[in-house]
C-alpha cells in the first residue's frame, strides 16, 4: 500500500475533531472555524469536521488538512452514508473524506467497497475508513483506503457524561500488529493527554481527539460529576 504524502505528514501527530451537535450553542460554521483555528495554533496536524458548511468554513480558515464527513441520521450508517454525501464533502473542500466502513446497509444500496470505488472514479480525494471491528479494518485495507480508524469501535453516542472509559487500545493493537506500517488511526474516547499517549505508544499512526478538547458541554459535565461524587 502506497502512503500518500498528506497521510505521511500525519504520522505521530494529533488530529482534532471539531464538531457541535444539533441544538448546541456552538453549532455554527463560523464558531467551528474559530475553534479549528485555535486548535491549529495549539499544534494539531489536521482537523476533522462534519457538515458541508463547517467543512467550507474551516477549510477557509486553517492551513492544515481537513478531514470532512457528513452525518445524516442517528442510527445505522450515518457518517457520510452515500456516494452523494462523499462527493459533496470533496466539493466543500475536504482533503480527506471519512466514511462509515462497516458492512451495514447504506441508503443508496452501495457496499462500502463500491462507494470507495465510485468516489475515486469521480473525485481526486483521500479516503478515511471509520471502522467498528477488526473485520471492518481488514476490509478497508483490502479496498485500499488511505487511512483506517477505530472511530466506531465503541458503537456509542459521541457525547459522554463520563471520562472513565478510554480508547479501544485492544482493537488498535490487533490492527497495528496485523497491518504493521499502515496508517491505523486511534479515534474514540480519547479524553485525556494520557489516553492520547497510550494510543500512540500502542502503535497508532495518529490520534484523533474530539470531545476532550472541543466539547465544553461534556467537559463541564465531567468536572461537575467529579465534584459531586
Amino acid at each position: 500500500m502506497e502512503i500518500a504524502p498528506l497521510v505521511q505528514s500525519l504520522k505521530g501527530k494529533l488530529i482534532v475533531s471539531v464538531q457541535a451537535y444539533p441544538g448546541e450553542p456552538l453549532r455554527h460554521p463560523e464558531t467551528m472555524a474559530q475553534m479549528a483555528e485555535a486548535c491549529e495554533q495549539g499544534g494539531c496536524a489536521a482537523i476533522r469536521c462534519q457538515g458541508l458548511s463547517d467543512i467550507a468554513a474551516i477549510k477557509g480558515r486553517v492551513e492544515i488538512p481537513v478531514i470532512g464527513l457528513w452525518k445524516e441520521g442517528h442510527e445505522g450508517v450515518y457518517i457520510t452514508p452515500t456516494l452523494r454525501h462523499a462527493i459533496a464533502c470533496v466539493n466543500a473542500g475536504a482533503d480527506i473524506v471519512a466514511l462509515d466502513a462497516t458492512d451495514r446497509p447504506r441508503p443508496d444500496g452501495r457496499t462500502f467497497a463500491e462507494t470507495v470505488r465510485d468516489l475515486r472514479a469521480q473525485c481526486e480525494t483521500l479516503v478515511m475508513a471509520d471502522c467498528m471491528t477488526i473485520e471492518d479494518i481488514r476490509n478497508a485495507v483490502e479496498v485500499g483506503c488511505d487511512i483506517v480508524s477505530t472511530t466506531l469501535s465503541h458503537n456509542k453516542p459521541a457525547i459522554q457524561t463520563t471520562m472513565d472509559e478510554g480508547p479501544d487500545i485492544a482493537l488498535l493493537q490487533e490492527a497495528t500488529h496485523e497491518f504493521p506500517g499502515l496508517p491505523i488511526v486511534c479515534e474514540g474516547h480519547v479524553h485525556t493527554p494520557a489516553d492520547a499517549k497510550a494510543a500512540k505508544d500502542a502503535g497508532a499512526w495518529a490520534v484523533v481527539v474530539g470531545t476532550g478538547i472541543t466539547h465544553p458541554t461534556s467537559l463541564t459535565k465531567w468536572f461537575r460529576a467529579a465534584m459531586e461524587a
